[in-house]
């Protein structure tokens, strides 16, 4: 008799010391359901996570933790029924507390026999918000990386394959603009040349959209009054949105100048025109407008010009906005955009020093904002197309043999004597045997030394020598920072006459 009631002590203890451990628990809702789901035990961890007193939940159905929708669906009667023929129910997902707050939360509901006969089911919940959130942002980031090197890797290919490419433009529209010179008059001449400068220029155009979206583009970063600049390309501007759209401005005569390069911003303006004439397909009005802002929050903190982009059209759904200015991406039918112009207006403005932003709603227009550093010093004017003859000796650094005949051609027509070596040792020793007038150097050149270090040993043994750069691309040029000016692959005979004129004598 004493051994039975030894072991009936026992018993009770032990179930004693488990009642209390699971009722002591409070980082799990431990707790029974009956086998229909009403809840008929409650510890400490539910009325933690849950927000409920054992007098407020038991006797309740265990559904009112589900959300309406899973309600709505039976997800509570799903979850014992999965129970009931698996042995265990297992998922993650939204509850709801007393207060009507959502948490995540990881479950497990067992069936629980006697006899053979289902009498409930244990069911533990534990609240995962924060390692669900933190999972999250883990991934997020991951993703983000992930993007980084894709974009990385794909800038990098992009220069190298640009780098190539300008130069072939160059050889192109050079050798052209020699046999549009010495050709005799015949239409038909005239008219295959006129189709391949037009070529040559979407090329180079394309070429000029892959290396900014990459970053890699040589830049010249000057002061540029924004109004006179949209005044000098009103025609470009009127005939990108085209007839059925209005072009309107509202630009203060209070605008600060900016610091950017010229055809950048350009490109820029026209590619959002572009885009905003597309959102239009039954007409409406662009909107081109300038703001003058002071930014607190770095790396943007300072003086700089928002430049608004405004349009009335059909808006961008929610799910393609984040989307817009990756390369490539488009709406637009097939043959109708590349995908690179919002990524050339994305790369421009943060290779200039600002950012871009984009508000829309449907039905109701799309607003891109430009921001971009203010200018400090005089802005520049524009300068002549006629191309200026000059004189004296050149040297010319070039390690392409086609590309240095046709800039040799080039320097030739605006009356120079040209002296060609073919990278920066060959320089410095040609400079020290002989004097010549000025420096023309390619940047990305083979040896030890590029051009831009060539410029620099110049700047230090022939202070007063000009010297002028040239690059297709050039992730060097961007250590620049206008300290040399630089003429940009594949460039007209005039183009270089005007970048030899600003030299300073």
């Amino acid at each position: 008799m004493s051994e039975k009631f030894s072991q009936q002590r026992d018993l009770f203890e032990s179930e004693r010391s488990f009642r209390l451990l699971v009722e002591g628990v409070a980082d799990y809702a431990l707790y029974m359901l009956d086998p229909k789901g009403i809840i008929t035990s409650w510890n400490v961890g539910g009325e933690r996570i849950k927000g409920y007193s054992p007098e407020e939940i038991l006797g309740q159905h265990f559904s009112r933790f589900y959300t309406e929708t899973d309600r709505a669906n039976g997800k509570p009667a799903r979850a014992l029924g999965i129970a009931r023929e698996k042995g265990r129910y297992e998922e993650e997902g939204w509850r709801v507390r007393k207060d009507g707050t959502f948490f995540w939360a990881s479950v497990v509901i067992d069936p629980i026999y006697e006899g053979g006969a289902l009498i409930g089911f244990a069911k533990i919940t534990r609240d995962i918000t924060e390692r669900r959130n933190s999972q999250l942002k883990l991934e997020a980031m991951q993703k983000q990386l992930a993007e980084s090197q894709k974009f990385d890797a794909l800038g990098q290919l992009t220069g190298g394959v640009a780098h190539d490419f300008n130069n072939l433009l160059m050889i192109i529209s050079g050798s052209l603009h020699i046999l549009k010179k010495s050709a005799a008059d015949d239409p038909k001449l005239e008219r295959a040349m006129s189709a391949i400068e037009t070529a040559t220029k979407r090329g180079a155009a394309l070429t000029n959209q892959l290396l900014t979206f990459a970053r890699r583009q040589s830049v010249n970063p000057q002061a540029i009054d924004f109004a006179e600049r949209v005044a000098a390309i009103r025609e470009v501007l009127d005939a990108g949105v085209g007839s059925s759209v209005r072009l309107a401005f509202d630009i203060g005569s209070d605008a600060w100048p900016i610091k950017a390069d010229v055809s950048e911003l350009e490109t820029a303006l026209l590619n959002l025109v572009i885009n905003a004439r597309d959102a239009m397909p039954d007409g409406g009005t662009v909107t081109i407008g300038t703001r003058n802002v002071v930014l607190n929050e770095p790396p943007l903190a300072g003086d700089f010009v928002a430049i608004d982009v405004t349009d009335t059209g059909l808006g961008i759904p929610s799910d393609v906005l984040d989307k817009i200015f990756e390369p490539f991406f488009t709406t637009k039918p097939i043959g109708k955009g590349t995908g690179l112009g919002l990524s050339q207006v994305h790369g421009f403005a943060h290779q200039a020093g600002g950012t871009i932003a984009v508000a829309s709603e449907l039905g109701k227009g799309t607003t891109f904002t430009i921001i971009l550093p203010r200018g400090t010093d005089a802005p520049s004017r524009e300068t002549s197309g006629t191309p200026l003859r000059g004189s004296g000796t050149v040297l010319l650094v070039e390690d392409n043999p086609d590309v240095a005949l046709v800039s040799i051609g080039l320097l030739e027509q605006l009356g120079y004597q040209v002296r060609r070596v073919a990278d920066a040792e060959a320089a410095l020793r040609e400079i020290e045997s002989n004097g010549v007038d000025f420096v023309f150097s390619d940047i990305v050149m083979p040896g030890k030394m590029d051009g831009l270090s060539l410029a620099h040993r110049l700047r230090q043994i022939r202070p007063g020598l000009p010297i002028l750069l040239a690059t297709g691309y050039s992730e060097v040029a961007a250590g620049v920072r206008g300290d040399f000016p630089i003429l940009r692959k594949p460039y007209e005979i005039h183009e270089l006459s005007e970048a030899i004129a600003k030299l300073p004598r």
